[in-house]
Parts: structure tokens; sequence; C-alpha cells
């Protein structure tokens, strides 16, 4: 599969996860919800490889990548990223989420030598600017108290975890240590280890039998982590996770083309422009050098 493939594959699986996540929240606690999502993914993953003839037998040095990748990608990430939502709008959270671009370029300079380039760095700040100008006026009438201040913070770390994923995906696949069946091992042991945190957290292991729960969360497991995660991973360890990453600059201008087209979002000034913006900085990050 081509790169442009995998990463339009990434972007509109992603873009849409948005939507999704909020059936996720309200009955069941998010650290559980969380556990359901990469239980689920995990086993099917297991069962694709079997059905594949693909081998799930590694060293034990290999599963402490597995194990590294589970905790930062499949377990710290969503639980930051669910928590901030309590305090912040998703519009904070999507500007937060987006700095995961700039920490990939950042952490791939220091653990890599990755040089980004300018081209690169000039379209990861017109990326970066854009979400500014997008989600702009759905935040100018927030006050940021305590719980706003702390809300970001949890955003904020919660891209960083999920950028420390993205660098151990990265060095374990210069291991040459396979994408699914990593992803497969890593995803089984973010749940447990989030179910560890939801059971020391005092949890309730609840489920919500609703149409809406259930589908979400297949959707979720199904889409949104077995081929999202499958498919970005991919296209981290062909590109560099300082391009791949420009990825999630992409996923909250899906989610607003999504809310124009199903919940009668009105396209204004500031949509246009920061998703020209957006675009354009897309093109600068991704376009091969000559």
């Amino acid at each position: 599969m081509s790169n442009t493939f995998l990463y339009a594959v990434t972007v509109l699986i992603w873009g849409s996860t948005w939507l999704a996540i909020e059936y996720q929240l309200g009955v069941v606690e998010p650290e559980v919800s969380i556990v359901y999502r990469y239980a689920l993914a995990s086993v099917v993953l297991f069962i694709w490889s079997k059905t594949k003839g693909l081998s799930l037998s590694f060293k034990v040095k290999d599963h402490l990548w597995f194990g590294l990748l589970g905790l930062f990608l499949f377990c710290l990430n969503y639980i930051l990223a669910y928590r901030a939502q309590v305090y912040v709008t998703s519009a904070l959270a999507a500007i937060a989420f987006s700095m995961m671009l700039w920490m990939n370029i950042v952490l791939s300079r220091v653990l890599f030598g990755t040089r980004a380039g300018g081209r690169v760095l000039f379209g990861a700040l017109l990326g970066i600017v854009g979400i500014v100008v997008l989600f702009a006026p759905r935040i100018e009438s927030v006050s940021f108290d305590d719980g706003v201040f702390f809300g970001s913070m949890l955003a904020m770390l919660g891209a960083l975890m999920a950028s420390g994923g993205n660098m151990v995906s990265q060095a374990s696949q210069k291991r040459a240590l396979p994408v699914l069946q990593g992803n497969a091992w890593g995803m089984f042991y973010g749940a447990v280890i989030t179910a560890i945190i939801a059971a020391v957290s005092g949890h309730e292991f609840s489920f919500d039998a609703t149409f809406t729960y259930i589908t979400s969360l297949v959707y979720l497991a199904i889409f949104g982590s077995v081929i999202a995660f499958g498919a970005y991973l991919t296209l981290l360890g062909r590109i560099g996770a300082h391009k791949a990453g420009y990825a999630s600059v992409m996923f909250p201008v899906v989610a607003l083309v999504m809310s124009i087209a199903f919940e009668g979002l009105q396209l204004d000034l500031t949509i246009v422009t920061g998703t020209s913006l957006v675009l354009l900085g897309n093109l600068l990050v991704l376009k091969k050098s000559a």
C-alpha cells in the first residue's frame, strides 16, 4: 500500500473517531472503556495473525518494547486525553493534541538525529497556526480558570505520551519488529495496564449495553485501533514520526468537516482560512524532496 493511501486512511478514520468517543463517555468510566476498546482490538489482531500464519512468539526484550508501546500509545495517551475533556472543550483538546507534531519533530531529532528540514518546519508551523485559527472562535469565551488550565495540561501530557509511543514504535521498527503483531501485543499490554489503573482507582467495570455504546466501541476498536493504528505506524516507519505526526493536525479538520456535513455547523471565514493553512502545511510537510 502506498504512503498516500496509509495517510488518507489514518486521517479519515481518526478524524471520525472524535464523534464515536462522545458516545463512550457517560455511563462507563473512561479508563474502563479504554480497556474494552483495546482488549477487543488485540483479540482481533491475535486472531488475524493466527489466520495469516504470522508468528506471535517473540523474545522477552521484544515484549519490553511492546509493553512500552502499550503503556504510552494505548494507555496513558488515552487516559489523559479522555480525562482532559472533563475540564476543557474539544476545541482546546484539538489544539493541545495537534502539538504532538512538534513533539515528534523534537523527539525525533533528540533520539534518532532526524533533521526535519526548513520546509517541514515551516509546514508544521502553518499547520499549528491553522488549527489555532480554526478553533479560536470556539474558545474565545472560555474562562481560563484552574480547571481549564489543569485540563489543558492533561491534554498536552496526553499528546506527549502519544509522541513517546511514536518514538517507541519507530525504534521497534528499526529493530525489525513487525507492526501488526507488535500492535496486537501492544494493545494487549495497554488494556492490561489500563485495567490495573482502573482497578486501583476504584472504578467499577460496568458496561453500557446500548446500541450507541456498543457500535461506537466496535468502531473504535476495529477502525480506530486495528486499521488506523496499523496504517499510521506503518507510515511512521516509512517516512518518520516528524512527518507522519502531521496527521494529528489533520484529525480535527476532518472532524470539523463532518460537523458541517452532519451537524449543521456553518461554514465561515475562520474555517476556510484555518483549513487552507492546514492543507498548505500538509503539502509542505509531506512533499517529497526534489
